[in-house]
């Protein structure tokens, strides 16, 4: 009831769905390097396609309130602001994504209600960018900010406005005060009120009366979150942002207030867990960033299962930080609108879908939102306790229609209290200018490090400067320069500013690093040097005013110090082996691995710094694994980036795909921060990211060339195991030996000079591992073993041999007989054009050795593995006979089709002799039919007189020296292959003065390879021509 007694209304609520928009940049610089096609398109203003790269023809079309497509169509104007190339353009700038979303939350919020604009998408997606822009181009929360305080000034006599802003972030379900220099343990506190919801207790909120002092608190805000990603060792990504502005109309002459909570929520890096997370890695989800997005996502599809009617039990707001913030927003008292933000890359087809249908699922949820409006009398007696319980503190949750400083005062005693509280503010803002003021004529006037950030929101935003005389720089409060991060030492380096140069010298053995190039010694600074201190804090070196001109800053950013860093350490797309595609342009598959490569490095650096100081003994390393060293063809197939890891105590190493390595290191981050507090850092072996249980590591592959046993003979070769670099792990002696069925070597008689001869006939072979010579794995570790496993055609599992420990030259001898019972066209094709892969495997101390057993595999009477078994296997299917018995019944039902089958071919040339001796009687009389002897038809199996009379023994000798002269060229040819393969893996040395002698060895190589093939070609010509002229002077001789 109000003053006079009367009862009054509840507002309505307004049911209204969140509204979804979808927006997709230009490429990147790195999709740009790595070749990227785009896979998005937007044919009207409202549906977007996405087309699989890997199957073009399957596309998927979503449609949502808005698709802005801002990938082209764009040009710079004089101002730096980006704008539609021409008027056909449907280019949407960032006034185009204003106007329609946030000019609707400034709609809502003049009208009482709460509004809230969540931004979606996975790292570099450009979130950021159409949140809070870049340079000229600004985002929807400065356009917000600034049009409400345009608005403002043009207020009527009777009406106060008031306007609060506080800025937070949440890292690891931790939230952290942006506007407080100050940061408390664990971060600050979510309470839950029965009246407020939820809230952030202690958080600061500011008043403000002007544009100008909420840019100055967004960029306040900004460098707090800088120095603490710093600190922390964290990515920007990986933490959620929120902005929270109170807007307030009072309205003097009719005792009303209308609030509004205007919430602004920049979301993390929404990646996939194969992406970026535990992908294959026994600690599940390292990153409780990811986890809050889990329960985001959980929380969004509840709701939109709720919208269609489907029943739900509970949505669990309960389970993050985030989404208890988060619940007026979603489903509750707010007007809400997501924006997802996606990339055009065919390389980030996996993560734009996933962004894309979250969103879809986003814009089922309905909203019931309210108009605030309140009486101050009405709060003074029935919210006090609520206000006294609440006081000082702030929230992005629904908003109770009261201010927390009111307690119960009048229209007039509200003015007074807010003209205190910003009496107070204007103290505060005096201080901050004139420190502004001095830092900005600083800028102008001394040299200064600036700091590159791989978020770009957040790069410059620091500034150190380097006064006349000497300076150091480090961790310590006691420096000139205090700087924090990863690697940086108390004293770190030491900075001297002298007759107007300016020179960088570092402490003990503490790393610099200047242009991408290690340094040790005192070096001079020129204007727009890259620094880099410790593992991986990037500065920009700004010169004197002299030294200046109009230089684009921009072109230094993070990436560009990578590239550097990498380009001085001898990574190249070059080095990596990159061909290229026949277009003069290099690979895409390799150019996106060096791309993941240079992403990575300052990653396995960092990881590297925090194993150094927790005195974990690791070491890691990036390696690059060729995926044909994994294929039987031997083709040039994709690339991935691998970690390799050596416990330098124990000799221990593993080897970590790139999305288990990422997972390790939020992990480790977690356990470093852990440190860093002073916290107990220890965790039991099973939880700690620094271990694994000791495990199998592949160390190289070796090609086996099946050609010969198309012909059916023997190969007996030493074949080179590469590693993932191309080099030589061990050596490989092996026999491949066409055989009978009881395992008896075939001889020369035996070779054919036609594989289709061998088409559906048995054959028999058997793959003898004789040793291992040189293993460079063994030499290493004298206590350590090896394996090696290979499969073969359509073999369904790998076959081990057993272990061998503590031998540096192993001898194995083990052998294994394969039967092709009848060998299909598909089987001589594979042999003629494939190789076996042998993979050499290092066993260490502790870990399990490979399974020798062979479960499943078919074999024949006699024990022999069955390969090419594709009739087989239907009969397996019927699940009625162990695979003994199915041999043995597959054996019975081949012999019984092949004598099936020759009675029909004598049956049909039978029927076919009949109709001739038919058409023959017909045609001549009695007497000469009885002397003239049929023309038979040839039958199949049965050899004709003419037959007979060709398979004279110089035949036979002739087909053996062809035999022998085909097994000679094969064998040169085996030889060839392996040198071919061996120039193929070498790389340029990183030493220039190693250069001559390695283009010397490889031109040397190249003539060998050459003479050795025209050599063999040669040979071959020559014993074909004996033979046929042999066989010619045969035929010569018996006419």
């Amino acid at each position: 009831m109000n003053n006079d007694g009367k009862v009054m209304k509840m507002p309505t609520p307004s049911i209204e769905s969140v509204k979804v928009a979808v927006r997709v940049r230009p490429f990147s610089q790195r999709e740009k390097n790595s070749g990227s096609k785009c896979v998005i398109s937007m044919h009207s203003r409202t549906t977007t396609t996405i087309q699989d790269p890997k199957n073009p023809e399957h596309m998927k079309t979503f449609t949502f309130d808005l698709a802005y497509w801002s990938h082209d169509g764009f040009q710079v104007d004089q101002d730096g602001v980006f704008i539609s190339a021409d008027p056909n353009s449907i280019f949407a700038s960032q006034r185009d994504v204003f106007h329609d979303l946030g000019r609707g939350i400034l709609d809502s919020a003049w009208q009482g209600y709460n509004a809230t604009l969540l931004a979606y998408g996975q790292t570099g997606s450009g979130k950021s960018y159409s949140m809070i822009g870049f340079g000229a181009n600004k985002g929807i929360i400065p356009n917000v900010c600034e049009e409400l305080f345009q608005a403002v000034e043009n207020r009527e006599r009777n009406q106060e406005y008031q306007v609060t802003f506080s800025m937070l972030e949440i890292y690891n379900e931790q939230v952290r005060d942006l506007l407080s220099r100050t940061k408390k343990p664990g971060g600050l506190k979510v309470r839950e009120d029965q009246q407020l919801g939820f809230y952030v207790e202690g958080l600061k909120s500011v008043p403000c009366e002007n544009y100008a002092q909420i840019e100055r608190l967004m960029e306040q805000g900004t460098k707090i979150r800088t120095t603490a990603s710093t600190n922390m060792n964290v990515s920007s990504s990986r933490s959620h942002m929120v902005i929270t502005i109170q807007f307030k109309q009072v309205f003097l002459d009719r005792d009303l207030t209308k609030q509004s909570s205007i919430n602004l929520v920049d979301l993390a890096g929404s990646e996939r867990q194969k992406s970026s997370g535990s992908e294959g890695d026994r600690l599940k989800e390292g990153s409780r960033v990811n986890l809050s997005l889990t329960n985001l996502g959980n929380v969004i599809s509840a709701l939109a299962d709720a919208a269609v009617g489907m029943k739900v039990l509970h949505i669990p707001y309960r389970d993050s930080v985030l989404t208890k913030l988060l619940q007026s927003a979603l489903g509750g008292n707010s007007r809400t609108a997501l924006i997802a933000a996606i990339s055009p890359a065919d390389i980030c087809y996996e993560e734009t879908l996933s962004t894309l249908r979250y969103a879809e699922r986003a814009k089922k949820i309905r909203n019931k939102a309210v108009v605030n409006t309140s009486t101050p009398m009405r709060e003074s007696r029935a919210e006090n306790s609520k206000l006294l319980l609440s006081c000082g503190n702030s929230r992005i949750t629904e908003q109770p229609a009261y201010s927390l400083a009111e307690h119960g005062l009048g229209p007039r005693a509200q003015q007074l209290t807010w003209a205190h509280l910003l009496a107070q503010a204007r103290k505060e803002w005096q201080q901050q200018y004139a420190a502004v003021a001095q830092e900005r004529q600083m800028v102008k006037t001394s040299p200064h490090l600036l700091n590159v950030n791989e978020d770009p929101q957040l790069t410059g935003v620091l500034k150190y400067f380097i006064q006349a005389g000497s300076c150091d720089a480090g961790q310590s409060a006691s420096n000139a320069i205090t700087l924090q991060g990863l690697g940086i030492s108390d004293k770190h380096a030491s900075f001297t500013n002298l007759d107007g140069q300016v020179a960088v010298t570092p402490h003990s053995k503490c790393k610099v690093v200047v242009n991408g190039v290690p340094i040790t010694t005192k070096t001079r600074l020129q204007h727009l040097d890259r620094i880099i201190l410790g593992s991986n804090s990037a500065y920009l070196y700004i010169g004197f005013p002299s030294e200046r001109g109009n230089e684009d800053l921009g072109r230094f950013d993070y990436d560009f110090f990578q590239l550097e860093r990498a380009a001085a350490e001898g990574v190249s797309v070059d080095k990596l082996g990159a061909g290229n595609s026949g277009d003069g342009k290099a690979d895409p598959s390799v150019l996106a691995v060096f791309q993941d490569y240079i992403k990575l490095m300052p990653l396995v650096a960092e990881a590297n710094q925090m194993s150094e100081e927790l005195k974990k003994e690791l070491k890691m390393e990036l390696k690059v694994k060729n995926l044909a060293s994994s294929d039987s063809r031997g083709y040039d197939l994709q690339k991935e980036v691998m970690v390799k890891v050596t416990n330098q105590r124990t000799h221990e190493v593993w080897m970590w795909s790139k999305a288990k390595f990422i997972n390790r290191k939020f992990l480790m981050e977690e356990l470093y921060q852990r440190f860093l507090d002073g916290e107990d850092r220890h965790v039991a072996q099973e939880d700690d990211p620094f271990w694994d249980p000791a495990e199998a590591v592949h160390l190289g592959s070796a090609h086996i060339w099946l050609q010969s046993l198309a012909y059916c003979m023997e190969l007996e070769e030493q074949v080179e195991f590469l590693n993932c670099d191309g080099l030589e792990e061990a050596v490989l002696h092996v026999h491949v030996t066409p055989c009978s069925p009881a395992g008896q070597a075939c001889g020369e008689e035996d070779v054919v000079t036609d594989p289709w001869e061998l088409l559906g006939k048995r054959m028999d072979f058997q793959i003898h591992i004789v040793r291992c010579l040189g293993a460079q794995w063994l030499k290493e570790d004298a206590e350590r073993g090896i394996q090696m496993g290979y499969r073969i055609y359509d073999l369904p599992h790998t076959l081990y041999t057993k272990p061998v420990w503590k031998v540096v030259n192993p001898q194995i001898d083990e052998s294994v007989q394969f039967t092709a019972l009848n060998a299909s066209q598909d089987f001589l094709n594979y042999l003629q054009t494939n190789a076996l892969i042998v993979d050499l495997w290092g066993l260490q101390e502790g870990c399990t050795a490979l399974s020798c057993s062979q479960p499943g595999l078919m074999v024949t009477g006699e024990g022999h593995i069955l390969v090419d078994t594709k009739k087989t296997a239907i009969v397996m299917d019927t699940g009625q006979t162990t695979p003994t018995q199915t041999s043995e019944l597959y054996l019975k039902l081949l012999k019984l089709e092949r004598e099936t089958e020759l009675l029909r071919n004598i049956n049909r040339a039978l029927r076919e002799e009949n109709v001739f001796l038919r058409e023959s009687l017909e045609k001549t009389g009695p007497s000469q039919q009885a002397h003239k002897p049929p023309d038979t038809q040839k039958i199949p199996g049965m050899a004709t007189d003419r037959e007979m009379n060709l398979t004279c023994p110089q035949r036979a000798s002739y087909d053996g020296e062809f035999a022998k002269a085909l097994k000679v060229f094969y064998q040169s040819m085996n030889v060839a292959r392996g040198q071919f393969l061996k120039l193929r893996h070498y790389k340029p040395p990183e030493d220039d003065h190693m250069l001559r002698p390695f283009v010397h060895q490889q031109s040397q190589m190249l003539r060998d390879f050459g003479d050795l093939l025209e050599s063999s070609l040669w040979k071959l010509k020559n014993d074909v021509a004996l033979i046929v002229k042999k066989k010619r002077g045969c035929l010569l001789h018996s006419e």
